[in-house]
């Protein structure tokens, strides 16, 4: 993938139109049409032997005979077509082409391979990008570029919106004109054969024209540069991604629309949600997100108040915002006073704030002001219903001037609900035109202003400081490593909970004592061994789900009834499976449950992004997506609460507040540690806990299956989220003889990173970063701690203090662009603790690290006072330059 190359697609200066026409209704006819009414200021270049010219424009026979090379190529011709045209405008220098012909993936041609391959293979063979095949076009308003086949233009504005389905794209057009809602970009995606979400999501979020962007999805391809975009886009702006698929039949469907792996939806919620972006389930809410992020500042915070002419409306908003997780303002006694002064004596005394239904212009205009000055909410909804007491439009028209106009109108965001058609048609297109976020319904203003506070919250939580696992916790990685490897060499595809106790117990997870018995008399001798009332569980590799063949029978107090029930276990499988082999009988002692809970975990290999952590309550009919909360790995602790906070707010977990129950710490460091057995163990394919027996801080394992991948799996890809790269941490001494250790930062080290930062002198802050700065922020000290392993690296080094205490002591880091091709670094040792050798071992390892990882240069920046890093920087081979202009030095390294 190329940044570079989407320049060309973003910022081109001529087109050429493969299969231009002047015929109605042709793709070549409506490409040119809407190109030249856009009024792109560049060559528009029609290529066809059919005419002379192609609607007054000077039309060229072939692609050898145009006069220039084209930075953007639009073929519209038939699909057959197009891999010989794709070959010879790449070998003419094209840099981008986009395809609009469909069904390509299942044309082939005479050597049997498909047209879409074969194109693929001819643009890549000499660094042509495609968009599409099967795509509705792109449209870059501010340049007045519509190389589309849309039936109207997009307005200017700063969203820009990306779809893999050409009817949505139409319709959220249609809908935004109508509001006067503008793009930045308006580009559809099609098969994204090469070009994909997560390039433009690069793209988009460091393009300056763009302050949102939404996404339609049928399917992901790339996971984790998918997810490595988002994350990086959605810490500067709102990403909204509405996904197909939802239902089973919806999701085959997308599969068949674009191609794409077809995944468990509940994955994707999670996926969405670990990268930052907000889900929207349909387009009533997209629409209704749209209007909010077109018009609206960010939120400075989430109390709402809300303005009606009406209780009925006002009502129905304060229940969708209650019943949402929002928060409703209360009045403070000043405020009250005012609108005691303003209103009449039977308006509601509180949020809402019920004006009356014979309020004029001036009564709604007063009060809206009056809570806009009185910094008790950072939000206000204004609602009105059609009264002929009121005339709407002129309400419409004095609220808009007066918000435009207050000093705080960038500080409390103001949404409105005009309720009726023909009266309120004309007060919404006041507001449309003065910018200010309007709404057909009470519930639909509540929902946008939820999708604000909801991606208020998902970038709040993002920055939280995770709490570290307790050190009193074993991980033992070689072990468990070494017992399945032992496993899967001989063969042993299913792991039952005796065989799995010294994994799991490994990394900390604590599993109920379990024996196996060949014969019901074994299992009579084990009962009596470790002592009644026991549960005699069948054993067979061909039974992945015991309670189906009713191979379990639990509270067996006796000789008698363990006797009974391990024959009878044996006589029901083998009449329900004949087939099934039966390896012999699991005995367990009942595990004490009163006053404890139950719970079901579990771990499955999702096929679009790896493994995903599943939390519910269990049952013989667990559905993932209806039972489940659902969570990426890598967990942290915060990661973890936060996946049994939205198990317990959503009732996939209940709190049944028994004695012992639900203990949030304790299930946030199983979680993890699952997290991290996951992680480490490439070869388990899915995991399942259940039941989960919670009493407190104590958690047993009652009943564990572990199922192997069936052949050796790149544990490099398999993840969607590049986990904590433990195999670069680095023990070393320095020229004081002061050991070190060299390591990946992590989210956790925030704390003792800032205490760093402040630690460097006023000389040493000015010299890292080019000047003087205040201290930092948590925010701040969040994106330098919370970093994306897929994307950049910053490695700290950590001794100890004199109360055996880490102590940072420096850091190096370095960003790399989406191409892999430059690695810019920066570093910081401190000040107390220089001459020690530490800056020269930190920028070593930053060498090697990105040397292994194929990046081509690493390059630095320093001040002129800054001779000792440009001195080191030298001595290990990079060229150093001097900048007289700017007055910084210049560090570059060629590491390929």
């Amino acid at each position: 993938m190329s940044q570079r190359t989407l320049h060309t697609l973003f910022k081109p200066k001529s087109i050429a139109i493969i299969g231009a026409s002047n015929t109605e209704k042709r793709a070549g006819n409506v490409v040119i049409k809407n190109l030249l009414a856009g009024g792109f200021s560049g060559p528009i270049m029609p290529v066809t032997p059919k005419y002379e010219a192609v609607m007054g424009v000077l039309a060229y026979p072939n692609i050898e005979a145009l006069p220039l090379i084209p930075d953007l190529a639009i073929i519209c011709t038939a699909a057959f077509r197009v891999p010989a045209i794709a070959e010879t405008l790449a070998q003419f220098g094209c840099k981008v082409a986009i395809i609009m012909a469909s069904g390509m993936a299942d044309q082939n041609n005479e050597d049997g391979q498909s047209l879409l391959e074969e194109t693929k293979q001819n643009a890549q063979r000499y660094g042509m990008r495609i968009l599409g095949p099967n795509s509705l076009g792109m449209m870059l308003p501010n340049l007045g570029l519509n190389a589309s086949l849309a039936h109207t233009s997009a307005l200017p504005g700063k969203i820009a919106f990306v779809s893999q389905s050409a009817a949505i794209c139409t319709t959220v057009l249609d809908w935004a004109n109508n509001k006067g809602i503008g793009f930045s970009s308006f580009i559809s995606l099609g098969d994204a054969t090469d070009i994909d979400f997560d390039e433009l999501l690069d793209y988009l979020g460091r393009d300056s024209r763009t302050s949102a962007i939404l996404l339609y999805v049928d399917s992901i391809n790339k996971k984790r540069h998918f997810l490595s975009a988002a994350r990086a886009a959605a810490r500067n702006k709102p990403i909204l991604v509405i996904k197909s698929g939802r239902s089973f039949e919806g999701s085959n469907a997308a599969k068949l629309h674009t191609g794409g792996l077809t995944g468990n939806d509940a994955v994707y919620e999670a996926a969405f949600r670990r990268a930052g972006m907000l889900r929207v389930n349909d387009l009533i809410e997209l629409f209704a997100a749209v209007e909010t992020l077109a018009h609206s500042s960010p939120l400075l915070g989430e109390r709402l108040a809300i303005v009606s002419n009406g209780g009925g409306p006002a009502v129905l908003a304060l229940d969708q915002l209650i019943l949402g997780g929002g928060k409703s303002t209360a009045l403070d006694i000043d405020t009250l006073k005012q609108l005691d002064e303003l209103l009449p004596s039977t308006w509601s005394k509180q949020n809402p704030v019920d004006i009356g239904g014979d309020s004029d212009a001036k009564r709604y205009t007063q009060t809206v002001k009056i809570m806009m000055d009185s910094g008790t909410a950072d939000a206000i909804l204004v609602l009105h219903s059609p009264s002929a007491l009121g005339d709407s439009v002129e309400i419409a028209s004095s609220l808009a001037e007066m918000i435009s106009t207050h000093p705080k109108r960038n500080k409390v965001n103001v949404l409105t609900n005009w309720s009726g058609e023909d009266s309120a048609y004309l007060a919404r297109k006041h507001f449309n035109k003065a910018g200010i976020p309007t709404y057909r319904t009470p519930e639909g203003a509540v929902g946008a202003f939820m999708h604000m506070v909801e991606y208020r919250r998902n970038q709040k939580l993002l920055q939280e400081v995770p709490e570290s696992i307790p050190e009193n916790i074993p991980t033992d990685v070689e072990l468990a490593r070494t017992l399945l490897t032992q496993a899967y060499d001989a063969g042993k595809r299913i792991l039952e909970t005796h065989e799995s106790k010294d994994i799991l117990s490994a990394y900390g997870l604590k599993t109920i004592d379990t024996y196996v018995a060949e014969t019901p008399e074994d299992a009579v001798k084990i009962a009596n061994t470790i002592g009644y009332p026991v549960a005699i569980k069948v054993q067979s590799p061909d039974i992945h789900h015991k309670s189906d063949v009713h191979g379990v029978m639990l509270n067996l107090s006796s000789q008698d009834e363990v006797c009974l029930a391990a024959k009878a276990i044996k006589t029901r499988v083998h009449d329900i499976n004949p087939d099934a082999e039966i390896e012999g009988l699991i005995v367990q002692k009942m595990a004490l449950t009163a006053g404890a809970q139950e719970i079901r975990v579990a771990v499955i290999d999702d096929p679009v992004f790896g493994p995903a952590i599943l939390l519910g309550e269990g049952g013989s009919e667990w559905d993932p997506a209806r039972d489940a909360v659902v969570a990426l790995p890598p967990l942290n602790m915060t990661l973890a609460r936060y996946m049994v906070i939205q198990a317990l707010k959503t009732q996939k977990l209940k709190d049944r507040h028994l004695p012992l129950g639900l203990d949030m710490n304790a299930l946030c460091v199983m979680l993890t540690q699952i997290s991290h057995l996951i992680i480490d163990c490439p070869e388990i394919a899915r995991l399942d806990l259940n039941p989960v027996l919670c009493a407190g801080e104590n958690i047993t394992l009652l009943d564990v299956n572990i199922q192997l991948h069936q052949v050796q799996i790149d544990n490099a890809s398999r993840l969607a989220i590049s986990p904590y790269p433990k195999e670069l941490e680095q023990k070393t001494t320095l020229k004081n003889g002061r050991d070190v250790m060299l390591r990946p930062i992590l989210p956790e080290d925030e704390p003792k990173h800032l205490i760093f930062d402040n630690s460097l002198s006023d000389e040493d802050r000015y010299k890292r970063y080019f000047g003087v700065r205040s201290k930092m922020t948590h925010e701040e000290m969040a994106v330098l701690t919370q970093i994306d392993y897929a994307r950049e690296m910053a490695f700290i080094a950590i001794g100890k203090d004199e109360n055996g205490e880490d102590l940072t002591l420096g850091a190096i880091r370095a960003s790399i662009d989406p191409d892999n091709t430059e690695a810019e670094f920066a570093m910081a040792v401190r000040s107390d603790h220089q001459g020690q050798g530490l800056g020269r071992l930190l920028l070593e390892k930053l060498i090697s690290y990105y040397r292994s990882n194929d990046t081509q240069v690493l390059t630095g920046f320093t001040m002129f006072e800054n001779r000792s890093m440009a001195n080191l920087a030298k001595s290990l081979g990079f060229t150093v330059t001097f900048d007289m202009e700017e007055h910084l030095i210049k560090m570059d390294m060629q590491l390929k």
